[in-house]
């Protein structure tokens, strides 16, 4: 069976998983790149260091942001959303940001990008032993589909 994922599905996708692609376009280039993130129900968090998403994001701040999870090729869920990049510069908001992606369930065992800081996942006494750039995606449409066959669960739904 194929179809669309309701707003309970779309939302369990979100929150459930930690690896998401971006798409961020800057004159006349695209470029999709997957990252770690935390969602909190309105913004999607991440923590990234200089480099081409954040130099398009920068200057075209709307993006796309894509999740799934892929059982099988006839077992997946996917979501889509679209939504507006906010780089977080102010000490409450970065200390928001990271108190989310170290609440975050990863995988073990996980990247070494995903650590915050050498003392992961333990949050460090001051912010500025993190290094790199906090941001968030403002979420403003999102839509999903799935495919699955009989007997098939997915967490959440």
């Amino acid at each position: 069976m194929f179809g669309k994922l309701d707003n309970k599905e779309l939302e369990s996708l979100l929150n459930r998983q930690v690896i998401g692609r971006i798409g961020c376009h800057d004159n006349g280039v695209t470029y999709v790149v997957p990252i770690s993130y935390a969602y909190d129900g309105e913004y999607i968090y991440a923590h990234t260091f200089n480099g081409m998403k954040i130099e398009f994001m920068r200057k075209n701040r709307e993006v796309c942001f894509q999740v799934d999870d892929t059982r099988n090729l006839s077992n997946w869920q996917s979501v889509i959303t679209w939504g507006e990049y906010e780089e977080i510069t102010d000490e409450p908001g970065k200390r928001n940001a990271l108190r989310l992606l170290n609440n975050r369930v990863v995988p073990i065992p996980s990247s070494e990008t995903m650590h915050l800081t050498p003392d992961w996942p333990f949050s460090p006494n001051k912010m500025e032993q993190v290094e790199g750039i906090f941001f968030r995606l403002r979420l403003t449409k999102k839509t999903g589909r799935f495919e699955k066959t009989s007997g098939e669960f997915f967490y959440g739904t």
